[in-house]
């Protein structure tokens, strides 16, 4: 092998291991900042699984600045919040079939828009810093009302509370709340899935 050829390895090999130096210093820096959670729900043969990543509130505007209204949002920081269900359940009364999902919002005053995407996504964002979703893998859009909560949340959460039959899905930050209530989807007598 001659010289240069050599030489030209060596720079191509070098610049991979900076790059993935680079790549895992970003990524330790930003879940930092934004620390990522998953949280379970169980009961019976149903499992609800979501994994996100949770940012800080700092003394910062949330609701109509940092995130904008009306604009589609990750729902969190870093990767984009990825919703896993194991058994087809009905969100807010319509159906949802299991497998995973991303989910995203469209923040407003009083409702938000909850968004479950059929699609995998490297980032939660793009180079333009604007949502990964290509809407045109929507499985689910629903509409929520916005709760304001008594304090403020200093981080983002998801949580599911449980009532009845329901696993209410909450998101919460800063002074603002919204639950998405979800159930299991029952199979019609007879039948041992739900058809379409």
């Amino acid at each position: 092998m001659n010289k240069s050829l050599k030489s030209g390895l060596k720079l191509v090999g070098a610049i991979l291991v900076l790059g993935i130096v680079l790549v895992l210093i970003i990524r330790f820096t930003t879940k930092a900042h934004s620390p990522e959670d998953t949280v379970t729900y169980h009961k019976d043969d149903l499992k609800l699984e979501v994994y996100y990543n949770r940012p800080y509130k700092k003394k910062r505007t949330i609701f109509g600045e940092l995130v904008p209204y009306n604009e589609v949002w990750r729902t969190g920081a870093n990767e984009a919040t990825t919703f896993d269900t194991n058994k087809d359940v009905l969100v807010d009364g319509s159906l949802l079939k299991a497998g995973k999902y991303t989910l995203w919002t469209i923040p407003m005053e009083d409702t938000w828009k909850i968004i479950f995407n059929d699609k995998m996504y490297p980032w939660g964002i793009n180079l333009d810093e604007k949502a990964y979703r290509n809407p045109k893998f929507d499985a689910l859009v629903l509409e929520r009302p916005v709760k304001e909560l008594p304090t403020t949340l200093e981080q983002f959460t998801i949580l599911f509370e449980e009532s009845g039959d329901f696993a209410y899905m909450v998101l919460a930050w800063d002074r603002t709340s919204v639950s998405v209530p979800i159930k299991k989807a029952e199979a019609p007598a007879g039948t041992s899935a739900i058809s379409n």
